[in-house]
């Protein structure tokens, strides 16, 4: 898995090397106003895009797409929390992502139909008061967005962490160190990401309550 996972990143360094158009993140690399360490975080997004940009397979649902909105979190919100946040999104990004907008009446964009998502929230039928029970089970991976109405997000997010784990504890076994310190990492930004997309759901994505 983590030998897979070398040669993807390689793959990826490569093809993008020889790539001269200017993507989205592109630009947040080039402004002056991202700092060193965003442009760090926002690298890795950039080259994917020279990729994802190229095939209609890898076209994303959301507006702004999966990689727009990461590299936007990142640059707002700095690359912790920001990372959390993309988390977060990317966990979001699966096959019942389009019922899940339908229930709450989301918005979606004019020209391609894609569903309207910012990296600051719509209040589209805003909770102000969360629940103690909601905050409570938010800390639970799976739980928490379960609780919320989204139970295939909550299996989503679940199996990422259990999949991030154990490459994390296949790391630690070999005693490969760069690895582990990059999948352990990985896994606590997915876990704060659980907790931070619980509490998101809990209180922007909720269905309209009939009058």
């Amino acid at each position: 898995m983590i030998g897979n996972m070398k040669k993807l990143i390689l793959l990826t360094l490569l093809s993008s090397a020889y790539s001269k158009t200017d993507y989205p993140a592109d630009s947040l690399l080039k402004s002056k106003n991202t700092t060193f360490l965003q442009k760090v975080f926002i690298y890795p997004v950039a080259q994917w895009q020279k990729i994802s940009y190229k095939s209609n397979a890898l076209n994303c649902q959301f507006y702004p797409s999966c990689s727009n909105y990461c590299s936007l979190a990142i640059k707002d919100h700095g690359p912790l929390f920001g990372s959390i946040i993309a988390m977060d999104r990317i966990t979001r990004c699966n096959p019942s992502a389009l019922s899940y907008h339908q229930k709450i009446n989301g918005a979606y964009k004019d020209e391609d139909g894609r569903l309207i998502d910012y990296v600051k929230p719509i209040s589209y039928n805003q909770n102000s008061n969360l629940s103690l029970l909601s905050t409570v089970l938010a800390f639970i991976p799976g739980i928490g967005r379960s609780y919320s109405g989204r139970v295939y997000d909550g299996i989503y997010g679940m199996l990422n962490l259990l999949l991030s784990a154990k490459a994390y504890s296949i790391a630690i076994k070999t005693k490969n160190k760069p690895m582990a310190i990059i999948l352990g990492g990985t896994s606590a930004i997915l876990y704060a990401s659980e907790v931070y997309g619980s509490l998101r759901a809990s209180k922007y994505y909720q269905p309209k309550k009939p009058d």
